[in-house]
Order: structure tokens, then sequence, then C-alpha cells
């Protein structure tokens, strides 16, 4: 059953079917309200697929749904497989390249739609875009993911052997369970109360098993399938890049979980000479207005002043419509700089015309030139009932949703403890920017139990501010046992140090005149990751000597 209403938005009069049951291959029907313009013309169509309920504002978070349809386009929103009032069985990943097939063909059949169809949306959102198009249903045209990963293993579930409890748990817990999964009576009780527990049971997710086990199975399926499994292979854009024919729109932000996946989407499909744009702004997964709580990136990084909107339109004018809104093709790659808290345009990603900038670890300092000849080393305890506490970053924990949480936060208190090294380059004498992936190479002594190697790149300010930029994680794994997760390093020979990668993440930042570089080593960043080992151990960062260990930074050439 659906029923029809017209509403009216800046004078134009827009017809909405609410409930619109859509037939998928197997039987199943799947529910999406319909915007579509009051106009006996056909219109191209725009479909977001969402697992969070199609209520709300149909262009979901960052785009003006209205604007679309007052701009010329028929909206389709869906309520995925399982969710809310859609029918079937909701498994997160599996169904969506055939479902968003199967929407995107119905949709192009319609009377009202001129053949012609778009994708878009922001994470889960997004990667069902990504998924959908892998599948080449005739009619899409182009799509917008918005802040998606590349797959749901690397940069989703793990990140280089570590699992990342911190998203994964509330987001299961909140995004999925409390609403959506159709929960009522005992079972609902149990979740609102165990997202009020929420800080407990990230001290002992063991907690949360039985509730995970009986209404959310697919979770202990994350945690037994390491990264690189086949079980992933299923689901994963980055498998499907030769199959993706149609333009893509990059957006994601320099603090969002899924920044390293979406930076591989645009390397990854623009290889196969399909057209491909990247917009990178000073956001997390949350925060799109450029504020955070102890920092302010201006006006000009707002999603609202960037026009969001305007982006998708034009994108989809272009390759929908065969229109042209400005003057000239749109640059491949826009990044917002911070430190210069600019826009800057480039023609890709890596960005070309960076070159190599090394600071060797020596004693506490970062120093440019040679490795030091000097050997040194620093101990580290890591304690888990104490584990060093995930202070802003690329985060998507509860405090995100205020901004609290994520982000450049200062990191002063943090660098208190004693089991946090801290590595500081001298004043700068001239601005300089890094535009690109951040690389930490330094050689560790393990305890035989295992290690989280974890850094963090900070830019200190003159005032003794230390504001985070990106940070990363590599997993050594207890001797014993095998290194099965891609990333996760070989078990360490007891006693001798192993050169561990850490990749820290990118940026695109101009360290000011006055400003220093810092590097920070500990052993645990929690939430954000599984604490590991669940054990009482210390480690042994080696530096100088035999073991140079170095930060590589790519510094943009002429700034």
């Amino acid at each position: 059953m659906n029923s029809r209403v017209l509403l009216e938005y800046w004078r134009v009069r827009i017809v909405v079917e609410d409930d619109v049951k859509i037939p998928m291959r197997d039987g199943v029907l799947l529910s999406a309200d319909l915007y579509r313009p009051d106009t006996a013309e056909a219109v191209p169509v725009l479909i977001r697929r969402t697992p969070y309920g199609r209520a709300g504002s149909p262009g979901g978070a960052s785009v003006d749904g209205l604007r679309l349809v007052r701009s010329g386009y028929a909206l389709l929103v869906q309520d995925v497989r399982g969710r809310f009032a859609s029918g079937g069985t909701f498994e997160p990943y599996w169904n969506e390249a055939a479902d968003g097939a199967d929407t995107v063909a119905w949709a192009v059949g319609q009377p009202w739609c001129d053949g012609s169809a778009g994708l878009f949306g922001r994470s889960y959102e997004g990667m069902a875009a990504l998924l959908a198009a892998a599948e080449r249903p005739p009619g899409l045209a182009a799509i917008a993911p918005h802040v998606a990963g590349s797959g749901f293993d690397e940069g989703w579930t793990w990140q280089d052997g570590a699992f990342q409890l911190g998203f994964l748990l509330y987001w299961v817990l909140y995004d999925l369970l409390l609403s959506g999964a159709g929960l009522a009576g005992p079972e609902l009780s149990e979740v609102a109360d165990a997202v009020d527990r929420i800080d407990a049971l990230y001290a002992d997710p063991d907690a949360a098993r039985d509730l995970l086990d009986r209404l959310a199975p697919y979770y202990r399926q994350w945690i037994e399938h390491p990264s690189g499994h086949p079980y992933w292979k299923r689901a994963a854009p980055r498998e499907a890049y030769p199959s993706i024919n149609i333009p893509v729109l990059n957006l994601t932000g320099w603090y969002d979980i899924f920044l390293a996946g979406a930076l591989e989407n645009f390397r990854g499909i623009r290889e196969q000479g399909v057209e491909t744009r990247l917009v990178v702004g000073p956001w997390s997964h949350c925060v799109t207005g450029g504020i955070f709580p102890q920092r302010r990136y201006g006006l000009a990084a707002d999603e609202r002043e960037l026009d969001v909107t305007g982006l998708h339109l034009d994108h989809f004018d272009r390759h929908l419509r065969g229109r042209r809104t400005g003057a000239a093709t749109p640059e491949p790659v826009r990044l917002f700089v911070t430190g210069a808290d600019e826009w800057r345009a480039f023609p890709d990603w890596p960005v070309p015309g960076t070159e190599e900038y090394v600071l060797h670890l020596d004693g506490r300092r970062l120093t440019p030139g040679p490795a030091p000849r000097a050997a040194g080393s620093d101990r580290i305890r890591h304690d888990p009932a104490d584990p060093v506490p995930t202070t802003g970053g690329a985060t998507a924990l509860p405090g995100q949703f205020t901004g609290g949480d994520c982000g450049p936060l200062d990191q002063r208190e943090v660098e208190r403890r004693g089991d946090v090294l801290c590595f500081t380059g001298a004043p700068l004498t001239a601005p300089l920017t890094v535009v690109g992936d951040t690389v930490l190479t330094v050689y560790v002594t393990a305890d035989a139990a295992g290690a989280d190697v974890t850094g963090k790149l900070v830019d200190v300010w003159p005032d003794g501010r230390a504001e985070l930029l990106c940070d990363g994680v590599h997993r050594l794994l207890p001797a014993p046992a095998p290194a099965t997760a891609p990333g996760a390093g070989a078990p360490p020979a007891p006693g001798r140090p192993v050169k561990v990668t850490v990749r820290l993440g990118a940026i695109g930042h101009m360290f000011r005149t006055g400003h220093r570089v810092r590097l920070e080593i500990a052993a645990s960043n929690a939430p954000r990751f599984d604490v590991h080992p669940r054990v009482v151990a210390h480690h042994t960062v080696h530096h100088g000597g035999d073991h140079p260990s170095r930060l590589l930074l790519p510094s943009l050439v002429g700034g």
C-alpha cells in the first residue's frame, strides 16, 4: 500500500509516493519512497539505498534531497533488504550488489523515468552504490559515494591486523539493532541497555557476546575472518574496479574512518580509465561543518558552504543529462589543506610533485638528514587494564555524533602518560606542506605475547597545543600464532627487533613556521582498536645505529 501526496518546495510541486514496493529477482519486496516533480515529462532518477530508515531527510545527512527533485530529478529512497519496511533478512553487505542493480532496473523502466539513473549516499549507502555499479545495470550512468570505504574488511572491520572495536560494536548495537531490526520487548530492552553500557562493553567486549550471537550473528563472523580472507570478497568494491565503468564522485574527510578506502576507490577506478573525482574536506564521519570542539577550519570548510548538494547536481547533470553547469570540467582532485585552511586543486592522487621528507627518531627528537649513528631505545609498558585512551583521530565512536571524541583533538593529556613515547622535531623555519600518505617505519622488540604498535602524527603549535593529524596501528601476533591477517606482522622472534611499518594515514596539511612535527608511539589506542595482548607486556622501540626508525612525509615541493 502506498499513499500519494503533493507538496511544494520553492514553488515546485513535488509528488511523494510512500512505501512503494519494488520486487527483487528472488521475489522479495523492498520498500521505498518516491519523490518526483509534478510533471508529465519523464526525468532521470537518483537512488539512495539505506539501512538506516528512509524517514527523515530524503537526501540523507549531507544532500538536500528536495533540491534534487526541484532540479528535475526523481528521488527514490529505499530501505535495504530486511531493514524497516523492506522484506527479506538483513545480512550486512552481501545483498547490496544484486538488490541495487535490481532497484536501478526497476526504476529506469518506470514511465516517470527517462531511462537514466544515478546512485548516491553516505557510508554504507555509498558502499552499496559502488557494489551495485559493479553489476552494470542498464541505465546507471553515474554514482556519488560519500565517506565510503573500499571493502568491508580492511579499513572497515580491520586495520593492519587490529579489530576496529570502537566503531563496530556501537554501530551494530545502536544503528543496526536498536531500530530497523524489528526487535521488541525484552530483546529491544537488552539492546538499549547495552547501548547505555557501551563504555563498559568496550572494556569487556565478551560481556556482549551472548547478545550479539543471538541478534547479530554476523558480528562473530567478522571477528573470525581476518582481513583478506575469501569471506570478504563476496562484497568488496576494491575487487570490482574493472567492472565499474561509469563516472564516480568520491567525497570524504581527513578524519573519516574510511578515508583510506575512499582514496583507494579513487585510484583504483581512475586506473581503469574511468572519469573519477575526489573531494576531501576537514571532516570526520559525522562532523561535516569543519567545526570541532577544539578547532575551527573556517566557513569555507563547511559542507553547506562548499555546496555538497551542488557538487552532486553538477556530477549527475553532466553524466545523466549531458549538461555542463560550469565553464570547465571540474578538477579531478580538490583538497582542503589544513594548517593553510584553504581549498586547493590537484591533477591526481597521489599528488604529483611531492618528495620524501624523512625524519629519523633520534633520542626523543625527530631529525632530518642521515640516520643517527648512535643507537638508542625506549621501553613501553602495556597494561590491558589501562590502555592508552582514544583521543580524537579518524574515529566513529559514540561521542563523535557531538564532535567531541573525534578529529584534531589536543594530545597533551595523553602525552603525559608513561606509556606514550613522544619524538619531536625542531621549530620549523619555513612552512612544510605534506600531502599524501604518511608512514612510520620503526624497529620493535615485542613481548612474546604479541604487540600493537600505534603511531600518531601531531602538529605542535607554538603555544604547546598538540593537534592530532592522523594515526595508525600495526599488530604483531604472538609467537605461537600464524600471521593470517594481511598487515599483521610475522610472529616476532623473542628478544629480537622486528621492522614494523605503521601506515599513519593520509593528510593534506601545512605545518606553519614555528610549529613542530611530533610523532607519538604507544602500544594501544582503545577503544578505537581492541586491546592486544590481553596481558601486561613490555616492548622496546629501537632507533639509530642498526635500527634507523623513521617517519616519512610526502612534502609538496614549493609548498
